[in-house]
């Protein structure tokens, strides 16, 4: 071999670790950020991921996803983003109260959340049109629709005189204030109980027991949805009608529900994620509210629960399962 050919097929192949590593680092990686246990929101991940195909971007092809669980413990939650923050991912998608934690990881990463309560009055971002900063998402309404939730509850039980109304005391948001006037206005006796564990949900249920509650409100907390069979069970077991904030939680088996489609959420997080990663600014993506809503029933609970479901309710039910 001649040596001009020798030093020219070396160059070359020096040249092709490095060719490799771009390819490599041309696959974009973002960070997923929640507070839930990954087999329980499984079915909102999949609306995640479907938000992020319609962008063009697929898991595992032309893009990886580096998660980061908390498993219901909020004070890992800090941590846990710090850790996304040092992997550089390119963006991070996050759900509920890991938004506060991943702000205070990062101003330069983008954050894409989704969020139960107001962004602006959480202090995420500085208004729904312009968010500023490195923060955009979702805003699902929850706590605004707390009062109609407790109004649907109380037309199946129309003859509760106590209400019960189980919520996280370390809530971001508190919504005791809204329940309050909520029952004030329906005329009814409010009893708080709070939880922030699932043995805590347990000791709940005996104080509502105790307060001689004739129903339950559920709050929207992650805890919540993440236990939700544990909180149907305990309903069923008291023979107390209870109202939760989404649909999977009537399909677990409880009497009924009312809130934004939480599913539609997720996938809109998927989609400014894939237009980010496209190049957009979060700045400049506006805050997007919560548009449709959903009242779900289960004939089946109401039964066991010997209620009678007026007909006016029937008619308003997005869906009724039998």
């Amino acid at each position: 071999m001649r040596r001009r050919d020798f030093i020219a097929g070396f160059g070359s192949a020096a040249a092709w670790p490095h060719t490799v590593r771009a390819q490599q680092a041309a696959v974009p990686v973002i960070g997923y950020l929640s507070v839930n246990q990954a087999e329980a929101v499984a079915r909102n991940m999949a609306a995640f991921r479907e938000g992020l195909r319609e962008t063009g971007y697929v898991e595992g092809r032309n893009l990886a996803i580096e998660y980061r669980w908390a498993e219901g413990q909020r004070d890992r939650l800090p941590a846990l983003a710090l850790e996304l923050v040092r992997r550089q991912v390119a963006v991070i998608a996050t759900t509920g109260f890991a938004a506060a934690a991943a702000k205070a990881a990062t101003t330069t990463i983008p954050i894409v959340f989704e969020s139960g309560s107001d962004p602006v009055k959480l202090g995420l971002v500085d208004s729904l049109n312009r968010p500023g900063g490195n923060m955009t998402g979702i805003f699902f309404l929850s706590r605004a629709l707390l009062a109609k939730r407790l109004e649907l509850l109380h037309q199946i039980v129309p003859a509760a005189k106590t209400i019960a109304f189980l919520d996280n005391p370390f809530s971001a948001d508190p919504a005791v204030p809204v329940m309050e006037d909520a029952a004030r206005a329906l005329g009814v006796r409010l009893v708080y109980a709070k939880a922030s564990s699932p043995n805590e949900i347990e000791a709940a249920f005996k104080t509502i027991v105790q307060e001689r509650a004739d129903a339950v409100m559920v709050g929207s907390d992650p805890l919540f949805f993440d236990q939700r069979n544990q909180l149907v069970s305990l309903a069923s077991h008291h023979a107390l009608p209870a109202t939760y904030h989404d649909r999977q939680l009537v399909e677990a088996g409880g009497l009924m529900s009312y809130g934004a489609r939480i599913v539609d959420g997720y996938r809109l997080v998927g989609v400014y994620t894939g237009r980010i990663l496209k190049g957009e600014k979060p700045a400049d993506l506006p805050i997007q509210q919560s548009t449709r809503f959903e009242f779900i029933l289960n004939l089946k609970a109401a039964k066991a629960l010997d209620l009678k479901i007026p007909p006016t309710l029937l008619a308003l039910a997005d869906e009724v399962i039998e």
